[in-house]
């Protein structure tokens, strides 16, 4: 049978929460950002604000200044994830294969519904009334046979009608999808797309007309042998073919586990300032990686630094002896590799990554150390932690002023919860 899936996304999801918790605002600009700091961002802006110019991922002062009567509220990522799993209760009362791509966006396959429910357009219009009478939240839905496609139909037809529905299936991919650009292609970010307008393709049906032998060939000679993967992966997307099926749940295999804050640069111009949040970092790593139960063995190390004139990023990975998931293990290779590669500028951005991973249900003993009573003395004080929250148990050096292991505390993903 040939499957239905849709990919449901939520519009303005974080101003549509807080304008309907806010009904004095309904007819206003709203964004979400800090209004305390001009210089964060914006997280969300209403279709009011974005008329009037005001997009994501902007500074608040500079939304501010195009729009002055602009309402700036601060996030609640708790109240937003709260929202995001009532609004997956009402998916689920569709169908029971529903995917969580984002907090906002989920993939639903409703071939199974269409007999009880009607058709995937009827199906859809019940889904944007339930939801928006449950949260306020209007949902624009993309309907395809496979996920890509109904993500590609969502972010090129659905969000820009206003019914908010759109089916982009094999009889209209031709006529409707492949005149976009190459850079409406899903995936295809602006350095790809510059890469593939200086070989002459423009459009999405330049790369699915293209015989694959022959896209794999050009893509070559511009990147090289390795990026045969990536030619074969861009020709697929083109003619909207994707096997993968819906899976309920969220995706439950890890391939990297990484943190990282972007950091205020005058504040962190030595070693002595940069260190309290680079232990936070890998605590923070380990942690995670105790709880998903992997180990690594390639440690990542990414810093961005500026004098105000220069600038100056690297990223640098090393191998270690045996996988770990032990912060004097992970620190210490995280403090080798920054120092070799760090210029000495201020920092503004610091990021940490474990990667090669394999499960902990084994792992290398050590005639030096006892492991097995670290591994369970690390676990503990995660379960401390769990129970009692993160600043339960901390670091002396989390109480320097640029760590952020108190402030991090009270957010969510970043956000003030």
């Amino acid at each position: 049978m040939r499957r239905v899936i849709m990919l449901a996304d939520g519009q303005s999801f974080y101003a549509s929460v807080e304008k309907a918790a806010h009904p004095e605002y309904r007819d206003k600009p709203v964004a979400v950002g800090d209004p305390a700091r001009k210089s964060g961002i914006i997280l969300a802006a209403c279709p009011i604000a974005k008329a009037r110019g005001v997009t994501t991922a902007e500074r608040v002062g500079e939304a501010q200044a195009k729009c002055p009567d602009l309402v700036v509220i601060r996030p609640r990522m708790a109240t937003y994830i709260a929202v995001s799993l009532l609004i997956t209760e009402i998916y689920e009362s569709f169908t029971d294969q529903v995917e969580p791509y984002s907090i906002d966006e989920q993939f639903l396959d409703v071939t199974g519904s269409i007999a009880l429910f009607g058709t995937a357009e009827e199906i859809a219009r019940q889904i944007q009334t339930r939801v928006h009478l449950s949260t306020g939240v209007w949902s624009r839905v993309g309907i395809g046979p496979t996920k890509i496609l109904a993500k590609m139909a969502t972010d090129n037809f659905a969000k820009k009608r206003l019914e908010g529905i759109y089916t982009l299936s094999n009889d209209n991919i031709e006529s409707d999808l492949w005149p976009l650009p190459v850079y409406r292609m899903f995936m295809v970010a602006s350095r790809m797309s510059g890469h593939f307008m200086r070989m002459g393709i423009r459009t999405i049906g330049d790369i699915a007309r293209l015989d694959l032998g022959e896209f794999k060939q050009r893509l070559r000679y511009r990147m090289g042998r390795q990026s045969d993967i990536q030619a074969e992966y861009y020709w697929q997307t083109a003619r909207g073919i994707d096997p993968s099926p819906v899976v309920a749940g969220m995706r439950s295999q890890v391939k990297v586990i990484n943190n990282g804050r972007a950091l205020k640069w005058n504040l962190y111009k030595t070693i002595e300032d940069i260190e309290p949040l680079m232990i936070e970092l890998v605590i923070e790593v380990c942690r995670r990686a105790r709880k998903y139960g992997y180990m690594g063995r390639v440690i990542g190390v990414g810093a961005a630094e500026t004098d105000g004139s220069r600038s100056f990023h690297f990223g640098r990975q090393m191998s270690l002896m045996r996988p770990t998931y032990l912060e004097h293990e992970v620190g210490s290779a995280v403090k080798k590799l920054f120092l070799e590669h760090w210029q000495g500028m201020p920092l503004t951005q610091l990021h940490i990554t474990l990667t090669g991973l394999s499960g902990d249900e084994t792992y290398q003993l050590d005639l030096f150390e006892d492991r097995e009573k670290l591994i369970r003395c690390a676990k503990t004080i995660d379960a401390i932690k769990d129970r009692f929250g993160l600043t339960a148990m901390i670091r002396a050096s989390s109480l320097q002023k640029t760590a952020q292991a108190f402030e991090r505390a009270a957010q969510i993903g970043g956000h003030w919860a």
